[in-house]
């Protein structure tokens, strides 16, 4: 589930019979929980607000979730692999590793 930028992951208890979820790409824990999927989406969006009006009250600013830039740093021989690949694919390095993380199970 996603709202206002922010994703959430979702488990199921079996021991409370509940779905649970929490905020990722934060570091902020920021749970919620519902026992139907209507419950769990209404849970989700008061959370999120919640989260933003206390950050707001506390002064302090809310975690935001991954900007979309990554670094990283790699072998030469690997980068140059991915440009050829790129390349080889009319793609920018950007936009043919973007396509291959998306597509990594």
């Amino acid at each position: 589930m996603t709202y206002k930028g922010y994703v959430a992951r979702i488990e199921y208890d079996p021991d409370d019979r509940i779905f649970v979820g929490r905020l990722v790409g934060i570091t902020d824990i920021v749970g919620f929980h519902g026992s139907t999927v209507d419950e769990l989406e209404e849970s989700f969006k008061k959370t999120v607000e919640g989260y933003l009006e206390l950050s707001e009250k506390a002064g302090v600013k809310p975690q935001k979730p991954y900007s979309g830039n990554l670094m990283l740093r790699i072998p030469p021989e690997v980068h140059a692999h991915c440009a050829m690949m790129a390349e080889a694919h009319g793609k920018s390095i950007n936009q043919w590793v973007t396509e291959v993380l998306r597509n990594a199970k």
